[in-house]
């Protein structure tokens, strides 16, 4: 941009006026800013809670305002629940497709490390599923994906029970005691980390299996067997 500017003399020069330099903001597409904002309400959900977290932080985290969050989700609630949602099918898809074992021990192995694996790569999204909230469903928490890994399992361990004798019925029960053990133990593990995962995971298989390769067909409780 050029401009005529007087001098003392009253003699016209001119001057060179640089143009203002283009902003080096670059514009976010609609499905970039959803991405955007469900990164940074994961992080702000695993910091603190459903609770605790306001739609006003995660507007500002992600330097927007705040109706263009409630544009995206409709609310806090909406929000929350794609978050979830993501979490629990990201789990579920680790853990089904590491369930390739035909033998319950590797089987257990396999749940085992690629929970702890999850926890140690995806924290935040593993703090958000272990985390209570009034407004999951039944089907989107952490315990609905145990559930349905517990599932996967029970179908093995009843096939195995057959070839041993046991009563099949009874694979589900131990199927959720198994998952259970391993899915308790992650979250414990989710503060402690240590001892490393893979030690962790032999830990659990030694308990478990040393268990399993002894099993009574018809166990008792000790305390409630008459004296001979």
């Amino acid at each position: 941009m050029t401009e005529v500017a007087g001098d003392d003399a009253g003699t016209a020069r001119r001057r060179v006026v640089p143009a203002a330099k283009p902003s080096s903001r670059v514009r976010m597409s609609a499905a970039q800013r959803r991405e955007q904002l469900i990164s940074i309400a994961r992080q702000i959900f695993a910091e603190r809670g459903f609770d605790a977290t306001s739609i006003e932080e995660v507007a500002a985290r992600a330097k927007v305002s705040k109706p263009v969050v409630y544009e995206h989700f409709g609310g806090k609630e909406g929000l929350y629940a794609v978050v979830v949602d993501r979490e629990v099918r990201s789990l579920l898809d680790r853990i089904t497709t590491a369930l390739t074992a035909g033998h319950p021990r590797e089987l257990l192995e396999q749940a085992a490390l690629t929970l702890l694996t999850y926890i140690e790569e995806e924290t935040s999204g593993f703090r958000v599923l272990v985390r209570e909230s009034p407004l999951m469903a039944a089907a989107g928490n952490f315990s609905s994906v145990m559930n349905d890994v517990a599932h996967q399992v029970e179908h093995i361990l009843g096939a195995e029970f057959s070839n041993r004798g046991y009563d099949p019925k009874l694979a589900e029960l131990y199927a959720q005691a198994l998952v259970g053990m391993v899915a308790l133990t992650g979250r414990w593990w989710l503060e402690v980390r240590k001892p490393r995962k893979e030690t962790v995971a032999a830990h659990l298989v030694n308990l478990a299996w040393n268990g399993l390769s002894h099993l009574e067909a018809k166990p008792g409780l000790s305390t409630s067997r008459k004296p001979g």
